[in-house]
C-alpha cells in the first residue's frame, strides 16, 4: 500500500467505469430480489466526506421499490425516550431489499460524543453494546457492510467552502459543518476509539480514502460488488484498489493511510 493518494482517473475513464459498475449493480439487485437477500450498507465519515455523492451513484439506476436510503434527522422527544437502536431498527432491510444508511447509529460515537449531544453513560453504553447489536443483525441474515469515508483536513475545508458558494448545495449546510474544522482533533480521537472498539469479525470497518471523490465512488462500488454474491459477476471489473479502500488496521492511524 502507498501512503500517497493514487492519481485522479481520466474523466472519460471514470464515466465509462461507473456505467459498467452500475450495470453490475443491476445484476446484484436482480440477485437480491430473486434470492430474498437483506443488504445493509452503512456510510460514515467526516462532514463533506462524499457520502451523498456516493449514494447517488449507487442507486441511480436501481429499482426504487427494493432500495432505500435512510438519513435520519434530529431525534424527537419520543426517540430520546426509547432504546437508542430502536429508531434505526425500524429501517432495517426486509427480504429483497438493499438499505443504505447515510450516517447511522455511529452518530453516537462521532458527532454526539464530540458535540456533547449525549452524556458519558449513553456513550459508553453504545460502545459496549453496538458490536452485540450488529452480531444479532448478521445472525438474523442481514449482510452488513460498514464504510468510513476518510478525508484530509485541507480537503474538508475546501469542500465546506464550496458548499457556501454553490446554490445547489445549500441544503447540505448545517450548524455542525461550521464546527467540523474547529473540532477536527476531537473528531479524530472519537473516530480512532470507534474503530478500536467497533471493528469486529461480524462487521469490520472498511476505510475509503476520499480526497478524490471519483476514485472513492468507483472503489466503494467495486468493493461492495466484490464482497456480495450475485450471478454473472465481472470479477476483473469489481476488484477494488487496495490503496483507496481497505480493511481497518490500527497501524494505518500512524502511517498516513488514515488522515490524522
Amino acid at each position: 500500500m502507498s501512503k500517497k493518494h493514487p492519481p485522479k482517473p481520466d474523466k472519460q475513464v471514470y464515466k465509462d467505469t461507473l456505467q459498467q459498475l452500475q450495470v453490475e449493480l443491476v445484476k446484484l439487485q436482480n440477485h437480491i430480489i430473486k434470492h430474498g437477500d437483506k443488504i445493509l450498507i452503512i456510510l460514515e465519515g467526516r462532514d463533506a466526506g462524499g457520502k451523498d455523492g456516493t449514494i447517488k451513484r449507487i442507486i441511480q439506476h436501481l429499482s426504487p421499490r427494493e432500495i432505500r436510503v435512510v438519513a435520519l434527522g434530529k431525534p424527537s422527544d419520543r426517540d430520546l425516550s426509547t432504546w437508542y437502536f430502536q429508531r434505526y431498527t425500524h429501517h432495517l432491510p426486509a427480504a429483497q431489499e438493499m438499505v443504505l444508511f447515510n450516517r447511522s447509529w455511529y452518530n453516537r460515537a462521532g458527532v454526539e460524543r464530540v458535540m456533547g449531544f449525549c452524556n458519558d453513560d449513553e456513550y459508553h453504553e453504545f460502545i459496549e453494546t453496538v458490536a452485540h447489536y450488529e452480531q444479532l443483525l448478521v445472525r438474523s441474515g442481514i449482510k452488513l457492510l460498514k464504510y468510513y469515508l476518510d478525508i484530509s483536513k485541507a480537503e474538508q475545508k475546501e469542500r465546506l467552502k464550496q458548499r457556501q458558494k454553490d446554490p445547489l448545495k445549500q441544503w447540505k449546510i448545517s450548524p455542525i459543518d461550521k464546527e467540523a474544522q474547529k473540532h477536527w482533533q476531537q473528531y479524530s480521537e472519537a473516530r480512532n476509539i470507534m474503530f478500536a472498539r467497533t471493528h469486529h469479525l461480524s462487521a469490520p470497518w472498511t476505510i475509503v480514502r476520499s480526497d478524490d471523490k471519483q476514485s472513492a465512488r468507483i472503489n466503494i462500488i467495486k468493493d461492495l460488488l466484490f464482497r456480495l454474491d450475485y450471478k454473472g459477476k465481472d470479477e476483473a471489473l469489481v476488484l477494488p484498489d487496495a490503496n483507496i479502500v481497505f480493511n481497518y488496521e490500527e497501524s494505518y492511524l500512524h502511517n498516513g493511510m488514515i488522515a490524522p
